[in-house]
């Protein structure tokens, strides 16, 4: 595992770019796999979870360094007192334009473990797609999620017929395109978000992995 790259630190939390096939926190039937938060651990002696991002799933994510600031920051991410953008490559084309999904969610939904909508059962989740540009024959999106669902993002985006390639959850049938890099092509780009302790707001942007280059 080659060293985790740090974009910001200060005495409250680091932020940090995982690659993707890490796991951010320990898996509970597989205690033995490579997680983010114990590789830290052993860097920073101690780290706390703030947020989670999918194992396949690369990007941006911030741990707090001490109990204080691990309760004021997730009182920034409970309240959505910040905003994220996720990179990622969908298929079909996309409209030139922004559009919004306000679809409800149920985690855990269906016996593949995935999150799928439900009118009745499901919760509020909305989130906001913006046009990049188009790549072949797929479209370049800005993903702006204003809820914080386990697999948000891939499952809307499954619901309106305009999946992520290679994601082998909700779109199988892509999986091993000769066209794009063997990975689920989904990037935590950037959070911007008020520092709760220095009130400044700070902007920080996790760089594309290689051969994601075209997510830019």
């Amino acid at each position: 595992m080659k060293k985790i790259e740090i974009l910001y630190r200060d005495d409250y939390f680091i932020a940090v770019n995982k690659p993707s096939g890490l796991l951010t926190i320990q898996d509970g039937y597989k205690p033995e796999l490579p997680n983010l938060k114990s590789i830290l651990a052993n860097q920073f002696n101690k780290v706390y979870t703030v947020h989670r991002i999918d194992k396949e799933t690369s990007g941006l994510l911030i741990f707090a360094l001490t109990s204080e600031s691990h309760r004021k920051l997730s009182l920034v991410f409970e309240q959505r007192k910040l905003k994220k953008e996720y990179r990622a490559l969908v298929s079909p084309e996309l409209p030139k334009e922004s559009l919004t999904i306000d679809l409800p969610l149920r985690v855990n939904g269906d016996r593949r473990h995935r999150t799928i909508v439900d009118p009745q059962r499901g919760k509020p989740a909305i989130t906001v797609i913006t046009f990049l540009r188009k790549y072949n024959s797929a479209t370049v999106i800005s993903a702006s999620p204003q809820t914080g669902y386990t697999h948000q993002i891939r499952a809307h985006l499954a619901a309106i017929d305009c999946p992520i390639i290679n994601d082998p959850l909700y779109n199988p049938q892509s999986i091993n395109s000769e066209h794009f890099p063997p990975r689920l092509l989904l990037h935590s780009y950037k959070i911007t978000l008020l520092h709760p302790f220095t009130q400044q707001t700070i902007e920080i942007i996790a760089p594309l992995p290689p051969g994601l280059h075209f997510l830019e």
